[in-house]
């Protein structure tokens, strides 16, 4: 894929929308009962970003199952996720103060997983601030292809009436892979963001892993949380893409 160019996408259909409510429920119903982790970590540092409009009781299943499986999952410590708080590199800078930090007090490389809007957060961290990154991995997050390519933008303009604007020249800034090992992790049949979009370049430290999921099921489907812990735990400075 061309990063200087954006693929042409098209949001999902509204079918595909209109039933992703009950889709998530019944994920959600579904990983009680079915997702069962080993314990694979290595207890460094993972943190987990939030989509658009939710906040932190959204991603507790996935944090909950990453500290199950031996990572010290936490929160991205920001509450609700209603997009960038400032102009977007203003509020990229206040989230790499929080990378720099959790490295500094841990020590250790920091993984961060993003879902949705998150991903994007995780994926300008990882290029901004790579020696404090490990791995970034990302859930239904259209950093290839955003305007047009989503049913969100117009919860996106509700929640940010006083941000700039999307513009093409910042989805192009955002297309580009970080040089850290990057997992994108999405579904065909995701409701709201347009699955092209999500598609990352393969390369020695990149990969896509296709799901069936809802997008609002992402975080709590017992095959998307067994392969992010999976990634997860890659072993530092030998991370190979997944194969099958």
């Amino acid at each position: 894929m061309d990063s200087s160019a954006a693929p042409r996408v098209r949001p999902p259909p509204l079918s595909l929308l209109a039933i992703e409510p009950v889709r998530g429920l019944f994920t959600l119903a579904a990983a009680t009962f079915r997702a069962h982790c080993e314990r694979v970590g290595d207890g460094h540092p993972v943190v987990v970003f939030p989509g658009l409009g939710a906040g932190p009781w959204t991603t507790r299943p996935l944090r909950r199952f990453l500290i199950d499986a031996g990572f010290d999952a936490r929160c991205w410590g920001r509450g609700m996720n209603m997009g960038p708080e400032r102009d977007f590199d203003g509020w990229i800078d206040i989230l790499e103060a929080d990378v720099r930090r959790w490295h500094a007090d841990s020590g250790r490389k920091v993984s961060l997983v993003g879902w949705s809007l998150g991903g994007i957060y995780a994926r300008e961290l990882g290029k901004r601030a790579p020696a404090c990154v490990r791995q970034v991995l990302t859930l239904g997050t259209p950093f290839a292809a955003i305007l047009g390519a989503t049913r969100a933008e117009r919860l996106y303009r509700l929640l940010n009436r006083n941000a700039a604007p999307l513009t093409a020249e910042l989805e192009a800034r955002l297309r580009p892979t970080p040089p850290v090992p990057t997992t994108s992790i999405y579904s065909k049949s995701d409701g709201i963001v347009g699955w092209r979009g999500c598609i990352e370049q393969a390369g020695a430290l990149s990969e896509s892993i296709e799901v069936r999921s809802s997008h609002m099921g992402l975080g709590t489907d017992p095959q998307v949380l067994r392969i992010v812990a999976n990634r997860l735990a890659q072993p530092e400075g030998d991370w190979r893409p997944r194969t099958t």
